[in-house]
């Protein structure tokens, strides 16, 4: 198979959600329906005593919850298909943004009980700024939710996109019946069983007879009248619109029973983008091109506790990779090779000759990589798009032990290489200031420092609202507001200007009196 034919082949995606959607389960699913596992793990212990193959940390698997983004590649079809399952926990939303940059296309999970919820809201906003296709999986339809036309206004209304249901419930909850599966014209009918999948049956023709056989008159007067309304209520599904990131599939299920999710997959594998041209500063770099490319979105440390190494995972964006070939690394300007790249399956990895544009490589990384750095064929290529946001919590990290100066020092670098948190250093005192999305991660900062580089810290607070990246283009006016704000003025690892607004009142009036200066929420501008 050549190259082009290998990378057309290739799906690239994230599922994302609010906690406790079923992100995970779905993840689980297809890895199932891929032949990848053989028993679907569950989140939370139950019966199943085989946790989620993706929740593979041991807070993950105390928790019940998905703290890092788990990458895993199976083959579908004939499909290479590479799952990114991300956090949902808003305290690690900063892992699961940057993961958005390395995918081509995004599935979202929505309980349909709860409907659209804040993460999901806040995960859409990358995708729309990102334009990238989104699929939508309303979930747990064996309970009892909100009404499904209900369930679509929410998305389109909470999500700002447009919307067009591929499958449609009959009933939910006790009386669940199964789905009609408006894009393939086919009944698939609901046996719960967490293992197994239900019978399906191939249905061009609604109005025969057949149909109350099955379902039942009123059920099937109601899925008649309910088909009828979505035909004249949302546009015919138009895959242009869906791969400018405009028009959401959506389809309906239950993953914990194993249910819509292979209508789900079959739709996904053929309408999902293969891998698309990324945007770097110099050019478009086109997946086709023969020469490789590709970026660090992650980097992970200690997967395998017994030997403290870190895996820099790198997004492959154009040619082919290759083991014990040289690369450029753009940043450093000097050519590495590798003798252990690895694919994984979340922490299960194998060594790998060659990867194509789409597919994620882990590689042993020693300190050489920092997130958002580029690798070539000896092109100087720089990605962009690996964006920081504006933290919402704040603390003045402090050394305990002042004989570890030096690992504390280490370890602040290393960790906030990693993308864990964001350092800002106050010009007025010198002092440091951990930035972070969520009170989780301070926990898990003194935890790694303490038992990753033998540093103690220890938080002192600080009232701040927000940090804001500022820039203008005078000179003068920037200076001025440097002058008159010198008290809330930092810089980040960068080196950038950063103003730590400690009220909403603040920044707001800062924002009016400045008006030469622009104030950014993202890092990335």
């Amino acid at each position: 198979m050549g190259l082009s034919d290998e990378i057309l082949r290739r799906r690239t995606f994230a599922i994302i959600s609010h906690p406790d959607a079923g992100k995970t389960t779905l993840t689980e699913k297809l890895l199932l329906f891929g032949g990848a596992i053989h028993v679907a793990g569950a989140v939370k212990s139950n019966k199943i005593k085989k946790t989620a193959t993706s929740d593979w940390m041991e807070i993950e698997k105390q928790r019940g919850i998905s703290v890092a983004t788990s990458v895993m590649g199976f083959e579908y079809r004939d499909f290479k298909i590479n799952i990114l399952d991300t956090p949902g926990h808003q305290d690690f939303a900063e892992d699961t943004f940057r993961t958005l940059t390395a995918v081509d296309s995004v599935i979202i999970v929505i309980d349909a009980a709860k409907g659209v919820e804040t993460q999901t809201r806040k995960l859409m906003q990358v995708c729309r700024m990102r334009k990238t296709p989104v699929m939508v999986f309303i979930n747990k339809m064996d309970r009892e939710g909100k009404d499904p036309f209900d369930l679509l206004d929410e998305v389109e209304q909470e999500l700002q996109i447009g919307v067009r249901p591929l499958s449609w419930p009959i009933n939910m909850g006790y009386s669940f019946k199964g789905v009609y599966n408006i894009y393939k014209e086919d009944l698939n009918l609901y046996t719960p069983n967490k293992q197994t999948v239900s019978e399906t049956i191939a249905f061009k023709d609604l109005n025969s007879k057949e149909l109350e056989d099955y379902i039942g008159a009123k059920d099937a007067a109601k899925l008649r009248e309910d088909l009828d309304l979505v035909a004249g209520v949302y546009p015919d599904f138009d895959r242009e619109e869906y791969l400018k990131g405009e028009m959401a599939p959506v389809f309906f299920g239950s993953a914990l029973n194993t249910f819509g999710v292979k209508e789900l997959l079959d739709c996904f594998v053929e309408i999902a983008p293969s891998p698309r041209p990324v945007q770097a500063q110099e050019r478009l770099v086109d997946p086709q091109e023969e020469a490789f490319s590709g970026f660090v979105f992650k980097i992970h440390a200690n997967m395998d506790p017994n030997h403290r190494s870190c895996i820099a995972f790198v997004k492959v964006c154009s040619g082919k990779f290759e083991r014990n070939v040289n690369y450029k690394h753009v940043r450093q300007g000097k050519m590495m090779k590798f003798s252990a790249p690895t694919a994984f399956m979340a922490q299960k990895k194998e060594t790998v000759d060659e990867a194509y544009a789409g597919d994620i490589v882990g590689l042993p990384d020693t300190g050489n990589f920092k997130i958002g750095d580029s690798l070539t064929a000896g092109e100087d290529i720089h990605f962009k798009g690996l964006p920081s946001f504006s933290p919402e919590m704040f603390k003045y990290i402090e050394n305990a032990d002042p004989m570890k100066q030096k690992q504390l020092q280490k370890g602040i670098d290393q960790l906030m290489d990693e993308g864990v948190a964001q350092l800002f250093v106050n010009q007025f005192n010198g002092r440091k200031i951990i930035g972070t999305v969520g009170q989780l991660q301070f926990e898990v900062i003194q935890y790694r420092l303490l038992h990753e580089y033998s540093a103690q810290c220890r938080w002192e607070p600080i009232r701040l609202y927000k940090a804001c990246w500022v820039e203008s283009d005078d000179p003068k006016e920037l200076d001025n507001f440097k002058k008159r704000k010198y008290q809330y003025m930092a810089r980040d690892k960068e080196g950038r200007d950063v103003f730590l607004a400690d009220s909403a009142y603040v920044l707001q009036m800062a924002q009016e009196d400045f008006k030469a200066i622009r104030f950014h929420f993202s890092s990335e501008f």
